[in-house]
C-alpha cells in the first residue's frame, strides 16, 4: 500500500529513510477537530476571536497539546523531522513535554512507550531516530504524540526504505474532550504521553481532544458552544484553576455546563475540582479558598442531579493526589509531576468508565 503515497529520501544519524508528510495520508492526525485541510495546527477554529475568549486562549490554541499522529508500519526503525515555529518553555515544565514527541507501539489500551524525540533547548528543529524497537517485517500500530507547548508547523515521519506504511486501525471509542488549565494542557508531565488526559484516552482507546489553556480557561460561553458542536464519548470539565476567584467560578461553571447539556442531553460530563487541594491546615486562607472553589463546582453537579440528570459525575479534587505522600505529586505545589498525573489518571479512570457504560 505504501507505493500510493509520496515519499522523499533523507539520512538521519547515518541511516537512509523514506520520509512522508505526517499531516497527509496514510497518517491520521488527531486532536484538532476544527483544523482546515491545508490549514495550520490549531486546537480551535480560526473563526474564534479574542473578544469571545481572551489573549491567553488565542496564544495557547496554536500549540499542539493532545495532538497525535497514528499509522501502521512494519518498519524496524522510525525517525522524525519536525519544525516548531515557537515553544513555550515554562520554568516548571520539562523541555521534552514542551517541544518533544513521544512514540507508542501497539493497539490501545496495551500500547507501550518505545521512544522519545528529544529536542535541543533553544532550537526549533527536531531531527532524530526515535526508535529501533519494532520487529522488522511485523506490522504494528503506532502513535506519535505531539508537544504540549510547541507550535508545530511541519512534521515528517521516516521509515526504512523497504517498509510498508498504512492507515491505523480506527479507535473503538469516540473522542474524549478535556477543557481546563495548564494542568489539563499537560504541565508538568515529563513527556506528552504522560499527562492524565493522554493516559485516559489510551486506556479507553479514544482520540484525545485537549482544550487545556494555561492560565486562560475561564468558562467563556464561546468555548462551550464549540464543545457542544462535537460528537464525543465524554467531556471532562476541569477549569477550576483558571477561574480567577471562587465567585467567577460560581458564576460561570453552571452556565458553561448548561450550554453543553442543552445541546447534548446524554453526553457524559465529568466535573473535576483542582487537584492541589491543600488540607494540611484546616481553617487557613488556602484551605478555605480550596473549599469554596470545590463547592462552586459541586453545586453545578448537585443541581444537575436534582434536576434528574443521570449523565453527570463529580470528582473531588482532594481525592486526585490520594492520601499518601500528596506533597510528592507536584513540581511546584500546583502542577502535577508524573506521579501526580498517574494518581489523577487512576482516580478519574473508573469514573470515566462508569460514565461511558451509563452507570
Amino acid at each position: 500500500m505504501s507505493e500510493k503515497y509520496d515519499y522523499r529520501t533523507a539520512q538521519v544519524e547515518g541511516e537512509e529513510y523514506k520520509f512522508a508528510n505526517a499531516f497527509a495520508r496514510p497518517f491520521v492526525l488527531e486532536g484538532f477537530p476544527w483544523k482546515a485541510a491545508d490549514g495550520p495546527i490549531r486546537r480551535l477554529p480560526e473563526s474564534i476571536s479574542e473578544e469571545e475568549t481572551n489573549a491567553g486562549i488565542m496564544h495557547h490554541a496554536q500549540q499542539s497539546s493532545g495532538g497525535a499522529v497514528r499509522f501502521r508500519t512494519d518498519s524496524g526503525r522510525i525517525a522524525v523531522k519536525a519544525f516548531l515555529y515557537n515553544v513555550d518553555h515554562m520554568s516548571n515544565t520539562d523541555y521534552v513535554t514542551s517541544a518533544g514527541f513521544d512514540l507508542y507501539r501497539g493497539r490501545n489500551p496495551t500500547a507501550i512507550h518505545v521512544g522519545t524525540a528529544v529536542p535541543v533547548p533553544g532550537k526549533f528543529e527536531v531531527e532524530c531516530r526515535i526508535t529501533a524497537s519494532g520487529q522488522p517485517g511485523k506490522m504494528y500500530d503506532w502513535t506519535l504524540n505531539l508537544p504540549n507547548y510547541g507550535n508545530v508547523s511541519s512534521l515528517e515521519i521516516g521509515f526504512a526504505p523497504e517498509a510498508a506504511v498504512e492507515p491505523p486501525v480506527p479507535h473503538t471509542a469516540k473522542p474524549v474532550l478535556f477543557y481546563g488549565s495548564s494542568i489539563t494542557q499537560g504541565a508538568s508531565a515529563s513527556r506528552p504521553g504522560l499527562s492524565y488526559s493522554a493516559r485516559l484516552c489510551r486506556a479507553l482507546d479514544a482520540e484525545q481532544i485537549n482544550l487545556g489553556f494555561s492560565g486562560s480557561a475561564r468558562g467563556e460561553p464561546a468555548i462551550a458552544k464549540l464543545i457542544a458542536s462535537l460528537d464525543l464519548s465524554a467531556f471532562v470539565m476541569d477549569y477550576d484553576h483558571n477561574a480567577p476567584t471562587p465567585e467567577h467560578l460560581l458564576n460561570t461553571h453552571e452556565p458553561f455546563f448548561r450550554i453543553i447539556r442543552e445541546a447534548k442531553p446524554e453526553l457524559p460530563v465529568i466535573m473535576l475540582s483542582r487537584p492541589d487541594f491543600w488540607s494540611y491546615d484546616p481553617g487557613s486562607d488556602t484551605h478555605v479558598l480550596c473549599v469554596r472553589r470545590r463547592s462552586a463546582v459541586r453545586a453545578t453537579y448537585e443541581r444537575a442531579i436534582s434536576a434528574g440528570d443521570r449523565h453527570v459525575y463529580f470528582v473531588d479534587g482532594e481525592s486526585l493526589f490520594g492520601e499518601e505522600d500528596r506533597c510528592e505529586c507536584s513540581v511546584d505545589g500546583c502542577h502535577p509531576n508524573d506521579l501526580g498525573f498517574q494518581r489523577m489518571y487512576k482516580t478519574v479512570l473508573p469514573v470515566l468508565r462508569r460514565a461511558l457504560q451509563g452507570n
